[in-house]
């Protein structure tokens, strides 16, 4: 019991200085995408809420936002190469710029996709083409850097999107591939700790997160083939599940809860939860079309799912049963953040922003506006992707170069 308490401490970043209103990772400190801030806006002004700042030099991509300790820490492409950027969260100046990797192209928007992530006064980030760098905080000197192809990795076909795992000693990421799917790094040095040999599935867009199951601190990912749960301490194989229907694209983060292991998918894919027994045996609890969920993220908020589901709109979803809540076409398709039980939710056609209670009891708005400015350098087929952040009373908000930072806080 001692262990997992010092597990689950070290993932929430307790032990490492974080402030409760920091966003270290994509999604957060425990990968829900769940701010615990309080005392936020419950309704904004009818202009939207007071933009504080704009930066112009992001650089393509749709690497989203981690903030620690007052610094912004995002990616972006200038001319052929991938960088980190790092802000000051405040103010918006730069504070450092270093490179990751060259640029990956796709007929979708040039540049990185995944989020960096802060483990104390380093930082981690994986490059379109797989470079997995691992940075000082402060400065952004490189101290080493690996890559997906010297462990049997191949560039999936819209580039490494995955935002990787710093898991107590060792960095997570997913290079995919006959010597492993998952892949376990020594996240001071770099050198290698494990790989996944008993799960060889090629990487797709999904990110891992944790969970404390059956006495294991295991590491839940998924590929478009199958769901899987891997033993941190070694990269054993403690389960799996197939998902055969995740053929073209598998992007939304898992979500873990009570044994329940929940995925959904894009195209006409649908929505499964998985029941792990206490012998490490998956049962498909429901398998349904409610959440056809693309990439914008689904979010367990209680007992409900909330996220947009290509089949009907904005859908809250019954965690246990699958069953529908509840279906709104209020806004289009987009992106979703849950903060002081509000729900931020961006439109990716138009970069409009609307906040609506986290309630399973229907739609209720308490105000939109819309991003303004937006980019004249995304290409057509691409839409505003990047994923909202809220942080120490602060709204994060991207479209390739430019970056946008609103006053939130009550």
């Amino acid at each position: 019991m001692k262990t997992r308490l010092a597990s689950a401490l070290l993932t929430l970043g307790l032990v490492t200085g974080l402030h409760a209103t920091d966003w270290p990772q994509f999604r957060g400190a425990d990968r829900t995408d769940i701010s615990t801030e309080k005392g936020l806006l419950k309704q904004w002004p009818t202009e939207g809420p007071k933009k504080v700042w704009t930066y112009d030099q992001g650089g393509l991509g749709y690497s989203g936002f981690s903030i620690v300790n007052g610094t912004l820490y995002t990616m972006g492409a200038r001319d052929s190469e991938e960088f980190v950027i790092a802000l000051d969260a405040i103010t918006g100046k730069e504070k450092w710029v270093a490179e990751v990797g060259v640029l990956l192209t796709n007929n979708w928007g040039d540049g990185p996709r995944g989020t960096p992530s802060v483990d104390g006064d380093r930082v981690y980030a994986l490059s379109g083409k797989g470079s997995l760098v691992c940075l000082n905080a402060q400065d952004g000197k490189q101290i080493w850097k690996a890559e997906m192809t010297e462990f049997g990795g191949k560039v999936p076909g819209w580039g490494y999107t995955e935002s990787v795992l710093v898991d107590g000693s060792n960095v997570i990421s997913t290079p995919g591939g006959s010597k492993g799917t998952l892949l376990a790094l020594d996240k001071l040095t770099g050198k290698l700790a494990w790989q996944s040999t008993e799960w060889t599935d090629g990487a797709h867009y999904s990110s891992v997160i944790t969970a404390e199951l059956n006495g294991t601190h295991q590491l839940i990912a998924r590929t478009a083939n199958s769901i899987a749960g891997i033993d941190s301490k070694d990269g054993k194989l403690l389960w799996k599940q197939a998902f055969p229907q995740g053929k073209t694209a598998v992007i939304p983060t898992p979500i873990y809860k009570d044994g329940q292991v929940y995925v959904a998918a894009g195209y006409n894919a649908g929505c499964m939860a998985i029941k792990i027994d206490s012998n490490n045996q998956p049962t498909v609890a429901y398998e349904n079309a409610n959440m056809v969920n693309h990439h914008g993220g689904v979010i367990l908020v209680g007992d409900y799912l909330y996220g947009f589901s290509d089949k009907g709109g904005w859908t809250c979803q019954d965690f246990k049963t699958g069953d529908v809540k509840w279906v709104e076409k209020k806004l289009g398709k987009g992106a979703i953040h849950c903060a002081d039980g509000m729900l931020y939710l961006l439109e990716e056609a138009t970069g409009t922003v609307a906040l609506i209670d986290a309630s399973p009891n229907g739609w209720s708005e308490h105000g939109r506006f819309k991003l303004e400015p937006q980019t004249a350098l995304r290409k057509p087929q691409g839409k505003v992707w990047t994923h909202p952040v809220v942080s120490n009373g602060r709204l994060y908000l991207r479209d390739q170069e430019l970056i946008s930072c609103f006053e939130v806080k009550g």
